[in-house]
């Protein structure tokens, strides 16, 4: 996790109402390229999650299954103040994105 995202997760827990909760990431089937990434929080990590924390704190939980698809990613939060705000996960193990970048083949 780049500092900016472990900077940004208290924020956005606190605009939840949710703040010791953590990042739950998981790699879910679908997507015109087979999978994509679906992101949410949630209040502690199940029994068989890997579960990574950063200098502030920031926790991220990922199940087993998705475990393999997101070793070595890194999470950044980017805002151009435009049109994007949100994470953006870049992953070594993407074979292939589709179009819009959504939906990966691993």
């Amino acid at each position: 996790m780049t500092d900016t995202a472990a900077r940004k997760v208290p924020d956005m827990r606190l605009e939840k109402g949710k703040p010791e909760w953590g990042l739950r990431i998981r790699v879910v089937g679908g997507g015109c390229s087979g999978m994509f990434y679906e992101l949410g929080w949630e209040d502690q990590a199940a029994p068989d999650d890997n579960v990574f924390e950063s200098q502030e704190g920031s926790k991220v939980y990922i199940d087993k299954n998705s475990a393999p698809y997101l070793a070595g990613i890194e999470i950044d939060f980017v805002d151009n103040n435009m049109t994007v705000a949100g994470f953006a996960i870049t992953n070594p193990n993407v074979k292939s994105s589709c179009g819009c970048g959504q939906s990966h083949q691993f």
